[in-house]
This record gives C-alpha cells, sequence and structure tokens, in this order.
C-alpha cells in the first residue's frame, strides 16, 4: 500500500506562485511514474503533469512552461512548481503513484485558489 500526502496548496494573486509537494510513503525510485492531477468543482479530474522514474516530464498544454513537475527520490517526494497561475487554475489538486504492475495510488488532495 502507497500512502501520498500533499501539501503547498493556498490562496495566491493571479501571476503568483505556488510549489506543491507529494510525500510518498515508499520509495518512488521504484514506481513507473508519478503525476498530478487536478479537479474543479463540478467537473471530472484532469490530467496536468507526469514525471516517469527515468525522470521524463510530460505536461499539459494548457500549463506548458508555466509549471514543472520535479521528483526527489532521497525524500520520496514529488514537486509541482507553478508560475503564472491563473483562476482557471483554481482546482484540487492531487497527487498519483503509479507503481509495477499497473496499481494507482492517490493522495487526499490540496486545494489551490487563484484570486485577487
Amino acid at each position: 500500500q502507497v500512502q501520498l500526502v500533499e501539501s503547498g496548496g493556498g490562496l495566491v494573486q493571479p501571476g503568483g506562485s505556488l510549489r506543491l509537494s507529494c510525500a510518498a510513503s515508499g520509495s518512488i525510485s521504484s514506481y513507473y511514474a508519478m503525476g498530478w492531477y487536478r479537479q474543479i468543482s463540478g467537473k471530472q479530474r484532469e490530467y496536468v503533469a507526469t514525471i516517469t522514474s527515468g525522470g521524463t516530464p510530460t505536461y499539459v498544454d494548457s500549463v506548458w512552461g508555466r509549471f514543472t513537475i520535479s521528483r526527489d527520490n532521497a525524500k520520496n517526494t514529488v514537486y509541482l512548481q507553478m508560475n503564472s497561475l491563473k483562476p482557471q487554475d483554481t482546482a484540487v489538486y492531487y497527487c498519483k503513484a503509479v507503481v509495477r504492475g499497473g496499481r494507482e495510488f492517490w493522495g487526499q488532495g490540496t486545494q489551490v485558489t487563484v484570486s485577487s
């Protein structure tokens, strides 16, 4: 069983920055991939970014050039640096881990609100 705990959410003005963290209970170096998703109230959860065990990142087009996903295997933590935030980035952000064999685990989510 993998436990994921997100942190770093909050209220920020448009154009501001936040860094989300996702701390895993196990060794993330053994995971196939880790990623960030977000969900706006009343809508489906959507993909934001993924990073593979080899460190290859991918992003949804809407955050390309503004968000950066990274991982620190020594700390078993994945980060999402979010810059130039927009009101439409407001959502609950979730961390996901995909382990060998394809099982998926989710964190509890952290709220990000972009508003003036």
